[in-house]
């Protein structure tokens, strides 16, 4: 492999890694604040534990997001000094928005939550979860911007070799981003409700005392997963907006699309090969939608059998297809991803900025150093992560939670 090669695996793989940290954050975030939303208000003790339960695995997983994301970060100018030095006074003061969001207003409110159990009355308590939730969409906002940047560079003007901004609201407008960010805001939700409706199933499998806590966990799980597969689908449909040719022929498979845009390269920019692995990204993009249409249907018919109760209690074969699913939101998410990164290639600004002028100039030993090094550390933190979740699951709301007191296990809600 060459060195640019190796630097794409490098960046493939940590930031595929940590995207899938982030979508789920975006769904749990969101499932946490409705719920105790509901608790608030009506002062139901079992939405409380519940808040509680579904919090504490939310808390897991941001924690781990945090870290690599700032292993991501740093690996980003490790390997990628030309992509900053050309475009980074564009892009970067998207993610510099980012930062503030996640790392000052939404890691700052998070904190207020986790330690303001029993401390803060209910109003304040609820209004803190869901600034971290519309903060936590605020990043993903900024994140997608900067991508969207990179698919469809716009705003800019070139100056001395470089780019400097010129429009902020055309960047924000972009609408590369726009639509992406709601089919990620759309594909969190997918993940978060199956996450939550196959975690419910399997205890209810396992006929656990808390068959009504999960049996609410599940509907909630469910109500929030199919609406966001319709979204996902109609947002995703949207995104393919033939800004890049020769993505949308490499999506299609079209022989003709893909020549059209090769030629349109050529004439532009001169002798070279302008075109994405097609089979990737049509791969990619089949494995995506296949598993949107797994997905929608299993949501489908358990919304209808969720309509008798002892089913929801009982029906062992059910339990088992949605403990299954919990994994293909993420599997799809990754499809997506590499549809959407793989087939804007061979540039990393697009049509400004060619991935291998984008590289830091390293050797190929020196990255494969890092890329041993990034691979070992992201393997290590997506195990720990998993176990802390599944263990944390298996154990349900009767061990120690979120909120509660090792001393008095009575306290389940914040102050009323």
């Amino acid at each position: 492999m060459e060195t640019v090669d190796l630097a794409r695996l490098q960046f493939a793989l940590t930031a595929g890694a940590h995207f899938l940290f982030v979508i789920l954050t975006l769904g749990l975030a969101t499932l946490v604040a409705v719920i105790q939303t509901r608790a608030t208000f009506s002062g139901n003790s079992l939405h409380m534990r519940m808040t509680q339960f579904w919090g504490q695995l939310y808390i897991i997983n941001y924690a781990m997001g945090i870290v690599t994301g700032l292993v991501m970060e740093f690996q980003i100018g490790l390997a990628w000094r030309g992509l900053t030095e050309f475009a980074g006074n564009v892009f970067g003061s998207a993610l510099a928005l980012e930062t503030l969001a996640a790392f000052f207003v939404e890691s700052t409110f998070l904190g207020l939550w986790i330690f303001g159990w029993n401390k803060l009355n209910r109003w304040a308590h609820l209004a803190v979860i869901w600034v971290v939730a519309l903060t936590a969409y605020a990043s993903a906002f900024w994140i997608m911007i900067a991508n969207g940047f990179l698919q469809n560079p716009v705003g800019h003007a070139l100056d001395g070799g470089a780019l400097r901004m010129i429009d902020f609201g055309a960047l924000v407008a972009n609408p590369a981003a726009q639509l992406a960010f709601w089919h990620v805001l759309s594909g969190g939700l997918i993940a978060g409700g199956f996450l939550m409706a196959g975690v419910s199933a399997y205890h209810l499998r396992r006929r656990t005392d808390e068959q009504d806590f999960f049996r609410k966990s599940l509907r909630i799980g469910v109500g929030v997963a199919l609406p966001a597969t319709f979204f996902s689908v109609t947002f995703g449909s949207f995104a393919l907006n033939h800004l890049q040719p020769a993505k949308d022929g490499a999506w299609d498979g079209a022989a003709g699309e893909l020549a059209a845009a090769q030629a349109a390269m050529v004439a532009r920019f001169g002798p070279g090969d302008y075109l994405p692995p097609a089979g990737v990204v049509q791969g990619a993009g089949i494995t995506m939608m296949s598993i949107w249409g797994v997905l929608t249907v299993v949501a489908l018919l358990s919304c209808v059998l969720m309509a008798f109760r002892p089913l929801v209690r009982g029906f062992r074969l059910w339990h088992r297809l949605l403990i299954v699913m919990i994994p293909l939101p993420f599997a799809a998410v990754i499809a997506g991803w590499i549809v959407r990164e793989i087939g804007r290639q061979p540039w990393t600004v697009y049509g400004l900025l060619r991935t291998a002028d984008a590289m830091t100039p390293v050797t190929a030993p020196q990255m494969w150093f890092s890329i041993t090094a990034f691979v070992a550390l992201f393997a290590a933190l997506i195990l720990i992560n998993y176990w802390l979740l599944a263990r944390h699951a298996r154990r349900g709301p009767g061990a120690e939670a979120l909120g509660r007191s090792p001393i008095d296990a009575s306290i389940t809600a914040p102050t009323f």
